[in-house]
């Protein structure tokens, strides 16, 4: 039995295509609730991108944030995890050395050391202002739970991930990655609030489009990959409901019975 279903957020609840949730998965979130199912967010996004949203009607029970290293229900923060200080250290002398655009990821701020044109196009493909311009070196006193450099190279990312042997990548887009924990992700998040929920591993679902929901998919007992999903995060679902823009959520909780 399902007791709790795990949402990804942009190309699974998000359309870029209509900038819209579709109609058909509010009224699947409503279902859910009226049938006492949690319903959780699972993102790699920031608080306070969410706000930008059109998301901000629908009733979740919790929100797992920045990949699983920010966790919270409407009363408290369930769980968090920072990235190490020596790694924060190691990457503010890489972006010194050669500078490129770097958002660094607090609990209730995200900054970014500058904008360029890529940061302009990734941004825009998330349907996410471009973020304020701080000093990056307030990572060395604040707690830092994610780091998404921008328009790097391939010698870089490599680089970069030396310096920073606590951590680990995820590519989210041609342009950016997410750099968390290596004992993070979605799946690390899941199980802090499974735990807080006395809520068992196998009676967990999840949905999901992106890279960054693979070990999510991995670890709950039905993983559904949207349509709209790359082959490769197809692989590792249960099953691959419709595209996001023809009711794929809808569709696959009414194909398992959930509502």
């Amino acid at each position: 039995m399902i007791k709790a279903i795990f949402f990804d957020i942009d190309g699974t609840i998000l359309s870029h295509k209509t900038k819209t949730v579709p109609k058909s998965t509010q009224k699947a979130l409503h279902l859910l609730k009226e049938k006492g199912i949690y319903t959780f967010i699972a993102t790699g996004r920031h608080i306070s991108e969410m706000k930008d949203l059109p998301i901000q009607d629908l009733d979740f029970e919790g929100f797992i944030t920045l990949n699983g290293q920010y966790c919270y229900n409407h009363q408290e923060v369930i769980y968090d995890l920072p990235i190490h200080s020596d790694d924060i250290q190691n990457i503010l002398k890489k972006i010194h050395q050669k500078p490129f655009p770097c958002i660094f990821v607090e609990d209730k701020l995200m900054y970014i050391n500058y904008h360029n044109p890529a940061v302009q196009i990734v941004q825009d493909a998330i349907s996410t202002p471009l973020p304020d311009i701080n000093n990056l070196e307030r990572g060395l006193t604040h707690p830092i739970y994610q780091v998404i450099p921008y328009d790097i190279t391939i010698h870089q990312e490599d680089d970069i991930m030396q310096c920073m042997p606590h951590c680990k990548k995820t590519r989210w887009h041609d342009l950016a990655i997410d750099i968390i924990p290596n004992n993070g992700g979605k799946q690390n998040g899941i199980s802090k609030v499974l735990q807080h929920y006395h809520i068992h591993q196998d009676e967990t679902m999840a949905f999901g489009d992106g890279q960054n929901d693979i070990d999510m998919f991995q670890f709950v007992e039905l993983a559904i990959a949207m349509g709209n999903a790359s082959d490769e995060v197809k692989q590792y679902a249960n099953d691959v409901t419709d595209d996001i823009d023809e009711d794929g959520i809808m569709n696959a909780l009414i194909q398992y019975k959930i509502i």
